[in-house]
């Protein structure tokens, strides 16, 4: 699908959808929980429908906002189960470790560019335990059996390899020892499963160079309601700093979600000067950082720790300059940074979204700014994080005009 939206500023009062991340890890808790949770207010993304279907494979039952837990361990002589994870990393790393924990393993499956993003840190580790760890045709095999133990993580490649750890070791007859082997990117999102944890009564020790986690522990199911979303509100901080006047509603200022910090960010992108952001601890707000970066007349902006970028959806270092550069802007890039110089308006135009949600959602913002129509190819993917996205873009005063793509 093609949107062609007609620049103009957004204004009006917005609810950003419910947290996506913290629906994976409330999902997945519950789902271990030996009774019955109810999660109001769940993310209907594709990546939650996702989890969900992988959980419900796994043995648990969801209605809706309620969670029925896995009762019991499957049995090891039943047929290995197999989860299609869509297009999300989070299920597919935070599912591996808990597969094996209950399951003894399974196949997992994907689309897009799932399959070929990183999981080495799991391969290593796993093989060197002994589990099966294979990959070809399309999908991922792991079996075998988890023991408590030590496991060893770099943490600069993606938490959620940590977070998948997090939820199953617990689990396991006897203690366990979480070591992280370099410094650790994405805090905020490891502080966001631990929260969930103690959330469902499960506890986890702290240690200098990572967390000791007791065995033989138990989920508790809980009633408990999703936050908003901070990387899907930053759109809209990213849109009033270009002009917009958008009242953002339902977002808790002491959340343990890391992307809050867009509103220190974009604060400092409204002062003169050149900037320098960090996003190796909030890499989901890049895009919407730089389109707000990419319209700062005459200054400059430097993205860093980004290397990680590259592993998403699509390449974000690239398609964030592509994208943006396809409109007008002024963006050059490195292994692991993003320089944007900054201009007073976009030519506007016809740009792709690399079929990557937030690549599109960052168009729609710059289209703001515009001096004659964007065009984004692929519009539809924003239903992977937040399908009612442009249905709220036209409430906000959005002009956009839907068609589907011509196909040759």
């Amino acid at each position: 699908m093609n949107v062609t939206i007609t620049p103009g500023p957004l204004a009006g009062t917005i609810t950003p959808p419910a947290s996506k991340s913290e629906s994976h890890r409330m999902l997945i808790a519950a789902a271990l929980a030996g009774g019955t949770s109810r999660l109001e207010r769940l993310s209907e993304s594709e990546d939650i429908a996702a989890t969900a279907a992988c959980l419900t494979t796994l043995g648990a039952r969801i209605d809706g906002e309620t969670v029925h837990g896995i009762a019991a361990l499957r049995r090891r002589d039943e047929l290995p189960p197999r989860m299609d994870c869509g297009e999300s990393g989070s299920t597919l790393r935070f599912l591996i470790p808990v597969a094996l924990a209950v399951a003894g393993g399974g196949f997992f499956t994907g689309h897009g560019r799932l399959l070929e993003r990183p999981l080495a840190p799991y391969r290593a580790l796993f093989l060197d335990k002994g589990i099966l760890f294979q990959q070809s045709a399309g999908q991922l095999r792991v079996s075998g059996t988890l023991y408590p133990g030590e496991y060893c993580l770099p943490g600069n490649v993606s938490s959620q390899f940590l977070t998948g750890l997090l939820f199953a070791l617990p689990l396991l007859d006897g203690p366990s020892r979480l070591t992280l082997t370099t410094p650790l990117e994405s805090a905020g999102y490891v502080e966001m499963t631990l929260h969930t944890l103690r959330q469902f009564g499960v506890r986890i020790l702290r240690a200098p160079d990572g967390y000791l986690i007791d065995g033989k522990q138990h989920y508790r199911p809980q009633q408990l309601t999703v936050e908003g979303d901070w990387s899907q509100a930053a759109f809209f901080w990213a849109a009033n700093g270009l002009g917009s006047e958008i009242q953002i509603e339902g977002m808790n200022v002491h959340t343990a979600q890391g992307d809050r910090v867009i509103v220190d960010y974009c604060d400092r992108l409204a002062r003169p000067g050149r900037v320098e952001l960090d996003v190796s601890q909030c890499p989901d707000l890049a895009p919407a950082l730089a389109v707000r970066a990419a319209l700062r007349a005459g200054e400059v902006t430097r993205l860093v720790g980004a290397g990680r970028l590259r592993m998403k959806e699509s390449d974000r270092i690239d398609s964030i300059a592509g994208a943006l550069g396809a409109l007008g802007a002024r963006v050059t890039t490195g292994p692991d940074w993003l320089e944007l110089h900054g201009v007073s308006s976009l030519a506007g135009g016809e740009a792709d979204s690399y079929h990557d949600h937030r690549i599109a959602m960052m168009l729609a913002v710059a289209a703001t700014r515009a001096v004659t129509p964007v065009v984004i190819r692929g519009a539809q993917c924003v239903t992977k994080s937040y399908p009612r996205f442009w249905a709220d873009y036209a409430a906000l005063g959005g002009q956009i005009l839907m068609e589907e793509e011509t196909r040759l």
